[in-house]
């Protein structure tokens, strides 16, 4: 081989990890197929906001960097989508920054099929999001449970030390059957007699981040 032509295929050798390297980046920032951003990135376009103290200031609750959605804990409340949704898979990716309050218990929820007034807490399903149990169903103010089923081991083995991030799964069917998976892993299943209603994410003590938020809405 000529001198140049091995010296060029010596520099494309050296480039090719470079490039290995790079196109799994770009692939993952494709979306997910079939699901939809809820969440531009930028601020809270396309949400509403509740707080139990109605003299409160939502952007010192909820604030937006970097992609990120920044919850302070307090007051207690939900940030909430505009229009409701049934029949859908949502994911999102959450966790608890390392530095909390001296004995913060980090808690959050998933609250779905939002029904009629808005209160701390109003009637709904909750995808428990505190860390000790995340991804359990909760039955919230006179939601009605039909079955209810929460697997911790299967739980423990899923998560994630707190300060990295996660993803959380809720599938929530016409028929008002539930899955919630953790990390890819079921953790809970169960069933209502609620089907739709706006989604929420809660403001309940501790400080915690949420990212990708994105829907799938099934036929």
């Amino acid at each position: 081989m000529p001198r140049t032509a091995a010296r060029l295929a010596l520099s494309l050798a050296a480039l090719l990890p470079l490039g290995v390297l790079a196109c799994p980046g770009r692939a993952e920032e494709k979306p997910e197929e079939g699901f939809t951003p809820l969440f531009n990135g930028k601020d809270l376009t396309g949400w509403k906001t509740f707080l139990k103290d109605d003299k409160a200031d939502p952007t010192k609750t909820w604030t937006v960097k970097d992609g990120v959605i920044h919850c302070a804990g307090q007051p207690f409340g939900y940030f909430y989508s505009d229009k409701p949704y049934k029949n859908y898979v949502i994911r999102y990716d959450w966790r608890y920054p390392a530095e909390q309050p001296e004995k913060t218990t980090l808690n959050s929820g998933l609250l779905f099929h939002i029904q009629g007034e808005h209160k701390v807490w109003p009637k709904c399903m909750e995808a428990q999001g505190a860390y000790a149990n995340h991804g359990k169903l909760y039955f919230v103010s006179g939601a009605k449970k039909v079955e209810d089923k929460y697997d911790m081991d299967a739980y423990k083995k899923a998560v994630k030390p707190k300060e990295q991030w996660q993803t959380t799964e809720v599938t929530a069917r016409a028929d008002g059957s539930i899955v919630v998976k953790v990390n890819g892993v079921e953790v809970s299943s169960g069933k209502s007699d609620l089907t739709e209603g706006v989604i929420g994410f809660q403001s309940e003590g501790a400080a915690i981040e949420f990212k990708n938020i994105r829907i799938k809405e099934m036929k």
